[in-house]
């Protein structure tokens, strides 16, 4: 059985803690490896490791540092299909969704090359008599990134990419339930030119995590998951002085207007809700259609969909979604429709009790559509995190607005109209960090910045995009005066502009 470490120093080393997770194959429900969790002394000991490697890293020019990353995703380009396997044999998504993990990854390895230009600090000539004044950034030191399990390539690569083009030395944690990939890309930075100690893996629990954020050596921490760790996560580390960008769940509504292509809104919904299991922050877990007549016509055209999903094992290309991740999360999915239709929802499809044939002990479960959800319903509020899928009808538009603009969480939002007014009014007004028109999953670009608002994200500055080169740096600001000009004399006042 395969036994996963840490990765410190630039290569693997055993846990020496003792304390060990299973590591299921979701296909199947079997442990297929184990994982060590690290003691705080064993986080310590890849800190003193970072921060011995880093400042000769930081000393290199940034064109230096962005030829390791072209490598790294040269290394990664030609390995990706042996990644993708890896990683839907523990996490349980298909291998093409695994596929766009990776490159959703890659495309911000890809922007973090730009890291010479995204480091440029200002200058200006003539402050004052004689004097110039410039500013520069420079790299934190040792920063790191506690990740989740729904993406074990995608976000770890948001973390890392610019954090270590920056300058800086990166600590990982990522998630216990799928450590292969992480483990993976971190061996292929040290193939790709990255030196050692610069990133460094600990896997590990809630121990691990804690000893992360009172290490005096970490000076920033991002953080993604659930909302209470994610609160949890950014209020100690905050408490112990150090940055932290901590993004948490989400309940991501779609209003779909009179007037949208409801072929178009069923694909999106098809997708967006189903797919990768509902495993994603990004997932679209609320149907808001407007009007009667819409909702009756949505119904009539999404419940045969949702009826006809194919759910297959990950190795499966042409299934629609893999099993979930463990016995724990088709537990928790299960409860939550049991919930929905004790608090008076219809429940159009079931997908509790789902088996499939040849694999009946992995971890699969159907697709769930339930209507006349109201907002005080448990399966309105909470963030499922499953194929599950609840319409909610409003009369009106500005009914349906105020579904996502009241609700606890801010992540994501969509709207299908035909009517650019509407979509432009939608888009000014509603108090979400990522708003979709007639776009299901609107997850922007690397070059954009990813973060949700309200309980979805904690922080001033997001993940990716310009938002990750300002985290993981700091702005010096010089004022040069030289000999030339000086008058003698004590000055005692602050210097202004004249």
């Amino acid at each position: 059985m395969k036994e996963y470490g840490h990765f410190i120093g630039g290569k693997n080393v055993a846990g020496t803690s003792g304390k060990t997770s299973e590591i299921y194959n979701p296909n199947t429900g079997e442990v297929q490896a184990t994982v060590a969790l690290a003691s705080p002394s064993e986080l310590r000991a890849a800190v003193e490791n970072a921060k011995v490697a880093q400042p000769e890293w930081a000393a290199k020019n940034p064109q230096v540092r962005a030829r390791v990353m072209m490598k790294f995703i040269e290394l990664v380009n030609a390995e990706k299909e042996e990644l993708a396997h890896a990683l839907s044999m523990e996490h349980g998504k298909t291998i093409p969704d695994s596929h766009g993990d990776i490159l959703r990854g890659i495309e911000t390895c890809e922007f973090s090359l730009g890291v010479a230009h995204m480091m440029k600090g200002e200058y200006t000539e003539g402050a004052g008599p004689g004097i110039d004044m410039y500013s520069m950034r420079q790299p934190l030191g040792v920063v790191s990134g506690i990740t989740p399990f729904n993406f074990p390539a995608m976000i770890p690569m948001w973390k890392f990419a610019p954090a270590i083009m920056c300058g800086n030395a990166f600590i990982l944690k990522p998630s216990e339930r799928d450590p292969a990939v992480p483990m993976r890309l971190a061996e292929l930075m040290i193939e790709a030119g990255l030196p050692a100690g610069i990133l460094n893996v600990v896997n590990g629990d809630k121990e691990c995590v804690d000893a992360i954020l009172d290490d005096p050596d970490i000076q920033a921490v991002g953080f993604v998951g659930s909302t209470p760790i994610a609160h949890y996560v950014y209020s100690r580390a905050t408490a112990n002085g150090k940055r932290a960008q901590t993004f948490g769940g989400a309940k991501n509504h779609m209003i779909i207007m009179p007037d949208a292509d409801m072929d178009q809104v069923v694909d999106a919904l098809i997708g967006a809700g189903y797919g990768s299991a509902g495993e994603r922050c990004m997932a679209i877990s609320v149907a808001v259609p407007v009007g009667k007549g819409t909702a009756d016509r949505l119904i009539e055209k999404l419940v045969p969909r949702v009826e006809a999903l194919r759910v297959g094992p990950s190795t499966d290309r042409e299934a629609d979604y893999g099993p979930m991740v463990n016995a724990d999360a088709i537990e928790r999915v299960s409860k939550y429709i049991d919930q929905g239709v004790q608090e008076g929802a219809d429940l159009l499809v079931d997908g509790r009790g789902f088996k499939m044939q040849g694999y009946e002990n992995g971890f699969f479960i159907g697709g769930s559509l339930f209507d006349n959800v109201t907002s005080d319903m448990s399966i309105y509020k909470d963030e499922i995190f499953g194929p599950v899928v609840s319409i909610v009808r409003a009369n009106t538009y500005e009914e349906a607005l105020q579904y996502p603009m009241s609700h606890t969480y801010g992540n994501g939002v969509a709207i299908y109209t035909r009517d650019g007014d509407t979509a432009r009014d939608f888009a000014k007004r509603i108090n979400i960090g990522m708003v979709g028109v007639n776009v299901p999953i609107p997850v922007p670009l690397s070059y954009f910045t990813f973060g949700g608002w309200k309980a979805s994200g904690f922080g001033d500055l997001n993940q990716h995009g310009p938002d990750a080169f300002r985290f993981y740096t700091r702005t010096k600001t010089v004022t040069a005066r030289w000999p030339s000009g000086i008058k003698d004399g004590a000055e005692f006042t602050l210097p202004v502009m004249s």
